[in-house]
């Protein structure tokens, strides 16, 4: 078959996450059982207009609100060419049921909900939260692919039906262990995009009461955003008297972001809500256990009491409280860091992509039923 993505962003941007990570195995999976696979997105600088990595070809237009504006006029151009649409839903999909008769499958990793709230501001807030209401009302007859049960269950309440949606868990692969040793010290990471919406604020306020009672603690942070956020965070850990203990180490090659996952003793995280928690498994597969807020995709990818732990409450209080008290326990910190290790690290992508191929394929039988 003849595939074609629609997703705001592709790997190679600057500004993707574990969604388009996740996207990426599923199509290499797609490709190497014969499809094939396009996929659309939007252009960032340096990028170029048409490559192809791993056997998938990267068509890139228009900036990350244009390649929506734009995605009509290239599905329309090339109607001809594929068989099936994945219409990824990044807070709103690309609507391709208003101007495709292709087979659609949503694949959508949260609703976004509250997230509008967060991220933007009024009127963008409102109008976000409409277009999110209609959206689902449009696709209600089309199938869903999601990566866990708590969107699963959101979906639900949203008026789709159990027989439309398909979960279909993400994974995490890591090829080379890094063969490093915990740090001396109790050291603390977090890893994400830096936008307000990933909780950044509440785990460094957080790690600020860890540090009252960890005067030797250390917090890394990784990833990237906007420069006046990241200076607005450099400003809380000034104002809270932690700028020695605070590292901003910005975006690091995933063999560089692994090393300090693995030299880290506790990963922390208290996002508004994710898809999946992908950066958990990661730091599980070494041996570094999470300590997380409960939210959709974050609960899911935590198996809590085993490989980490889920607060009780959202509350930066809590979030230092559990991993001050992990840190402390060594009987179950170990514990912890065995089951990552032995629970996540057996997951594989094929195992995955063989699944959302399974998807695809009922369509493609389909086609092969309509064309016999």
């Amino acid at each position: 078959m003849n595939i074609l993505i629609l997703n705001w962003r592709d790997p190679k941007n600057p500004l993707s996450g574990g969604a388009e990570t996740v996207t990426m195995e599923h199509a290499k999976g797609w490709v190497k059982y014969g499809h094939r696979v396009t996929w659309f997105t939007s252009t960032f600088s340096g990028a170029n207009k048409k490559e192809i990595i791993d056997g998938v070809e990267f068509v890139r237009r228009g900036n990350s609100i244009g390649v929506y504006l734009l995605a009509p006029f290239f599905v329309i151009s090339n109607r001809s060419k594929f068989d099936i649409i994945v219409d990824e839903v990044h807070c709103i999909p690309f609507f391709t049921p208003l101007y495709t008769k292709k087979p659609v499958i949503v694949f959508i990793h949260e609703v976004a909900g509250e997230i509008w709230d967060i991220m933007f501001t009024f009127p963008i807030n409102i109008i976000g939260k409409i277009l999110e209401n209609i959206y689902f009302k449009i696709y209600r007859k089309y199938d869903f692919w999601t990566v866990s049960e708590s969107t699963a269950a959101e979906l639900r309440q949203r008026g789709i039906s159990e027989e439309k949606i398909s979960i279909i868990k993400s994974v995490a692969e890591i090829n080379q262990k890094p063969d490093v040793k915990k740090e001396k010290n109790p050291t603390y990471i977090f890893i994400s995009r830096l936008v307000k919406m990933k909780g950044i604020e509440d785990v460094i306020i957080a790690f600020f009461l860890i540090f009252q009672m960890q005067p030797l603690a250390i917090l890394w942070i990784i990833g990237t955003g906007d420069g006046k956020y990241i200076n607005y965070l450099k400003n809380i850990v000034k104002l809270k008297g932690l700028a020695g203990h605070v590292k901003f180490w910005g975006y690091l090659p995933d063999k560089e972001k692994l090393c300090l996952l693995s030299k880290a003793h506790i990963l922390l995280h208290a996002s508004v809500k994710e898809g999946w928690g992908l950066v958990v498994m990661e730091a599980g597969i070494i041996g570094t256990p999470s300590v997380v807020y409960n939210v959709p995709g974050l609960r899911d990818s935590v198996i809590d009491g085993k490989t980490g732990i889920v607060v009780k409450k959202n509350l930066p209080e809590e979030l230092a409280r559990e991993a001050v008290s992990l840190y402390n326990d060594r009987s179950m910190y170990q514990s912890m860091s065995e089951a990552g290790i032995n629970l996540y690290g057996k997951q594989t992508w094929k195992k995955s992509s063989d699944l959302s191929l399974s998807l695809i394929n009922k369509y493609n039988n389909e086609k092969s039923n309509i064309q016999s």
